[in-house]
């Protein structure tokens, strides 16, 4: 049994060689940490992935060498979905989980635990001690190739389903490792170029959601990224690793490097990178000649130690290696995470649900129906213990009065799309309704790629577009890593937005086109109508070995709001097949003063005639914000239940922080507005109700004056005037009157004050006395604070 206190562990540390010093902070093979048996430390096993456990046989099994491991894991790194038949027979089957991009749209933060405690539990029956995940970058761009393993553009969001999804591992025995921190938003040069961003957008936006999910759900580990932040790797980023993470946040956990990411083993340890991952004897070289140069202090290393040592511990301490794992079970929860988090973008006339005895003709279009793309390519690619197909579960839920037909749709050149188009609309002449299941191109999105695109897999828009001419009632089903463009949207008569559903999603899909299930999904990232509508498109995806983030704290709705543009579905949308009304609404607050809570109040009623789910939205709007900020912001949100007819009132919390922004120059964060508008609202552009409170500002000490600084600030400090004015009567003999003229004339001036003021005395005032004027103003105002 491996059970120590932090004090025997760092007893236990001080016994160790230089050389088991740097075993230990290194990994062994690719998935385990060091064991050093002298000792009797034991090693733990770690794997991908973030919906799924990716066990590979091949991989663990082949003992602790790392002579292979670099090989293996680019292998492993750079696997596409679809070839299941190459990658999969080496990796034990398990629950292929909605991806991100599909989990994020479920709003659910139960959901997510219960998620998280299932792939505890496939964990748990494989001896897996750490699972590598969840990864909660920003979806800042639809174009990156990893959108499809993350949930959101909102911290908010980011945040509290990461927490719930660690919670429900953590609380069931298995770590999890909170990735990648931080802005691996691109996978373009993705271990060289540099994320350019500035401290505002990194805290509000980029950060904000590892701070929350760091606060709620408490991970054992964390993982730096591959890119540099800022010009500095993030595996050797002292300022995101220690100055922020650990001194900021009071993160007392393990920080791991994602595999192969560290450039610099001494460098990344001083800077706050416990844990090198995987195995690399050349990186182990460096540390131990490193430490025995004495160029890293041992209170430094021993304090790593530690922290590894206390994550084996807890994994030690919580393992139930080979208990069984119900596989039906979590193919069930799969299926139901796909349902409700599905999002029906757009429901013309009711064309949804479908109705086997008005529309028995059922004509079901595209490849996907039969072959469905269920999950991204990469290092998270899971072999899924089942796939539920589209077709056939259509098929049962249609029953046996529907005549339903398939037709792919696949086609390589201009000429065979014509000819395939011809086809399904001589098939959709007699049909009710026409369902086509429609994706992107494959291969050009996931692990390693970026996508250079948002058009559909070739000919699918004509093939659309066509059926929608011709008269046919058309129901677009998308698979997607992130948003594709529809020209044809405004012609179809439903869209369903199902992203990456993991192995469940041909029965969630089945379900709610035949109304069994109501849509309750909303997006969790804006779709914008076309490519050059992209935040920071034009300085996407960076030049010379810099990525300029451009667009500041204003990432996906906030830039569109920001920018009046009219997205083609905004960051919070969905249908359902029932209504709500929103009424009632209430604050317990009538003015927000600095360290202020607040909670607003909304009674939330279904006004249809089926059950369904609504997520209520929350947005903060300051008025005359100190700095400018986005128009409004997410800053919590419910998840109800409610029978047809049935009302609830639900209560959302607001924290000192969710009235704040980050203000560089103060180096913290600061309330800073005149009031604010609480927004209880559908989706980001659909606000039901609002209330306006007060706020009374922070108050900062007044910036330093000098005989550069602007006349309109030396005005501003409230003795400057009556002071400046006396001096000018004394030193120049001139009356009040005459003495207020030169000030008049002074003040409107864009230059410095001094600089001013001698163009109408010269230099009968000299600078140095202005100087201790000034500075003398400084030392009474810092007195009175």
């Amino acid at each position: 049994m491996f059970q120590y206190t932090h004090d025997e562990m760092a007893l236990l540390v001080d016994q160790m060689t230089a050389a088991e010093k740097a075993d230990l902070l290194s990994g062994r093979g690719l998935w385990k940490t060091a064991s050093i048996e002298r000792l009797g430390i034991p090693s733990i096993l770690m794997t991908d992935g973030a919906y799924g456990v990716r066990y590979s046989t091949t991989q663990i099994g082949a003992g602790d060498s790392d002579d292979n491991s670099l090989q293996g894991f680019l292998a492993l790194v750079n696997q596409q979905a679809e070839e299941a038949g190459n990658m999969f027979g080496a990796t034990r089957p398990a629950t292929c989980f909605p991806n991100g991009n599909l989990l994020g749209c479920s709003w659910d933060v139960d959901l997510a635990y219960r998620m998280g405690a299932a792939l505890a539990a496939e964990c748990q029956h494989f001896g897996v001690h750490l699972l590598l995940g969840p990864g909660i970058n920003t979806r800042r761009t639809p174009l990156a190739g990893r959108a499809y393993e993350y949930y959101s553009e909102d911290p908010v969001i980011n945040g509290d389903l990461a927490a719930a999804l660690i919670r429900g591992m953590q609380d069931n025995g298995v770590g999890a490792s909170l990735k990648h921190f931080a802005c691996n938003n691109s996978e373009i040069e993705r271990t060289t170029t540099s994320s350019d961003v500035d401290e505002r957008a990194l805290r509000e936006i980029y950060l904000a959601g590892f701070e929350r999910a760091i606060e709620k759900g408490k991970p054992w580990t964390v993982m730096s990224a591959y890119n540099p932040v800022n010009g500095i790797h993030a595996t050797q980023n002292s300022w995101l690793l220690t100055a922020v993470l650990r001194h900021g946040w009071g993160y007392d956990g393990l920080v791991l490097s994602d595999w192969h990411a560290i450039r610099d083993r001494p460098a990344s340890l001083a800077a706050g990178t416990d844990l090198d991952m995987p195995e690399s004897k050349p990186r182990k070289a460096q540390l131990l000649a490193a430490t025995e140069a004495g160029r890293i202090d041992w209170e430094t290393i021993n304090a790593s130690c530690v922290r590894v040592l206390d994550l084996v511990q807890r994994c030690k301490a919580n393992e139930r290696p080979g208990i069984p794992a119900d596989l039906e079970a979590h193919h069930m929860l799969s299926r139901q995470v796909a349902a409700e988090s599905i999002v029906l973008l757009r429901n013309e006339n009711a064309a949804l649900p479908l109705d086997a005895n008005v529309s028995p003709r059922i004509l079901v279009v595209g490849n996907g129906a039969i072959s469905p793309t269920i999950q991204g390519s990469g290092s998270a690619t899971t072999n899924p213990y089942r796939v539920d197909i589209p077709f056939t579960q259509i098929c049962n839920r249609a029953g046996g009065n529907c005549a339903i037909r398939h037709l792919p749709f696949d086609v390589e050149t201009t000429t065979a799309a014509a000819s395939a188009i011809d086809a399904v609309l001589r098939a959709a002449a007699d049909s009710d309704v026409v369902v086509v299941f429609t994706e992107n191109e494959k291969g050009r999105n996931g692990e390693g790629n970026d996508r250079d695109t948002l058009k559909l897999l070739r000919g699918h828009d004509d093939l659309i577009s066509a059926l929608a001419a011709a008269g046919r009632r058309v129901v677009a089903v998308l698979s997607m890593p992130d948003t594709v463009e529809m020209p044809w949207l405004h012609e179809v008569d439903a869209v369903l937005a199902c992203f990456f559903p993991g192995q469940g999603g041909g029965e969630a899909i089945a379900r709610v086109l035949f109304g069994d299930q109501n849509p309750c999904g909303k997006l969790s990232a804006s779709m914008p109508v076309r490519i050059e509508d992209i935040p920071g498109w034009q300085t996407y995806p960076g030049e010379h070995g810099r990525h300029v983030y451009s667009e500041g704290i204003f990432v996906g709705y906030r830039y569109y709001d920001l920018k009046a543009i009219a997205p083609a579905f905004p960051f919070g949308h969905g249908l359902s097949y029932t209504t709500f009304s929103y009424e009632n609404m209430s604050l317990d607050q009538e003015k927000i003063e600095p360290g202020s809570r607040c909670t607003a109040t909304v009674t939330i009623r279904n006004t249809g005639q089926v059950a369904g789910k609504e997520i209520v939205q929350l947005y903060v709007r300051p008025v005359k914000p100190g700095l400018k900020r986005p128009i409004r912001e997410l800053k919590a949100f419910s998840k109800v239940h409610l029978e047809p007819g049935e009302a609830k009132m639900v209560e959302l919390p607001l924290h000192p922080r969710d009235f704040q922004y980050f203000d560089v120059s103060h180096s913290n964060w600061v309330l800073d507005a005149e009031s604010f508008v609480i927004e209880i609202a559908s989706s980001s552009r659909d606000v039901r109700l609002s209330s306006s409170v007060a706020c009374e500002r922070q108050t900062f000490p007044p910036k330093k004056l000098s005989p550069q600084s602007s006349p309109s600030l030396v005005f501003s400090h409230p003795r400057a005037e009556n002071v400046l004015k006396s001096f000018l009567v004394a030193k120049l003999l001139l009356s009040n009157e005459e003495a207020v003229a030169i000030l008049d004339q002074v003040r409107g001036s864009f230059l410095g004050f001094y600089d001013t003021l001698s163009w109408f005395v010269g230099d009968s005032v000299p600078e140095a006395a202005i100087a201790a004027i000034l500075e003398e103003l400084n030392e009474k105002q810092h007195e009175n604070l």
